[in-house]
């Protein structure tokens, strides 16, 4: 395998659930050091590093919605938790040496950055990690769409989706000791079999851009250098159009 990292520029989408480690909700501060310990090596390779933060380990929007709350109100307050996940994850890269940015999609300039894509692609050219807050800034779209955009925005050549599980499944393989595992998709396998890789509107972005996805477990530590250096783990989602 090769030694050096395949991407110059990626960017990285973890669900606010990969920070709760063991916990039921919240951020879980062993879990998100080690998840920065990760992100910081694969830094120190030379490759520039964009993330987006779900907030489903603070608020989601959609169950908020579904118990009677109005859906633009419960998205807007699931954007916020995505913000204290960043503000989060900000500390403990950079108490790992490496300079970060926030850049909220809602302004609250106290705490990040407005996002200003030119900016954001200046800060990745300089060495700093970005991560990307408050989803899209507008409500009825998830983190998974505004992981897309942005990996489109600024010019990354993948798009990596840290989960709990080795890449894609045709069910669930914590339910079906049966479940297939898919090594490599096209992005209409994808919506035709209505895989659960990312939301149908983050999958029609990247397919018509031509945004390569790998979905890995981001659990499993070195996974992440390993994606970067190429090696055949967990599903990659391309192609085939």
């Amino acid at each position: 395998m090769p030694e050096s990292p395949i991407y110059k520029r990626v960017l990285l989408k973890l669900s606010g659930e990969a920070l709760m480690g063991d916990q039921p909700y919240g951020i879980d501060t062993v879990t998100i050091d080690r998840m920065a310990q990760e992100i910081a090596v694969v830094h120190g390779m030379g490759v520039e590093i964009a993330l987006v933060i779900g907030g489903g380990n603070i608020f989601r929007g959609v169950s908020g919605a579904a118990q009677g709350m109005d859906r633009s109100t419960a998205d807007y307050m699931g954007m916020l938790a995505t913000v204290i996940n960043a503000l989060a994850l900000q500390q403990s890269l950079e108490k790992h040496g490496v300079a970060t940015r926030v850049q909220s999609a809602i302004t609250m300039r106290e705490v990040a950055e407005p996002y200003i894509r030119r900016r954001a692609i200046r800060h990745l050219e300089k060495g700093r990690i970005v991560i990307f807050a408050a989803g899209t800034g507008l409500p009825f779209f998830t983190t998974d769409t505004a992981a897309a955009l942005r990996a489109i925005e600024i010019g990354a050549e993948a798009l990596l989706k840290g989960t709990k599980v080795d890449g894609v499944y045709d069910s669930d393989p914590e339910r079906n000791a049966n479940a297939h595992k898919y090594d490599r998709l096209t992005y209409t396998e994808v919506l035709a079999r209505n895989l659960k890789v990312m939301d149908a509107t983050a999958i029609s972005l990247a397919r018509d851009q031509g945004m390569k996805i790998v979905v890995f477990n981001v659990r499993v530590p070195g996974n992440m250098e390993r994606v970067v250096r190429g090696e055949p783990i967990g599903t990659v989602v391309a192609g085939g159009e």
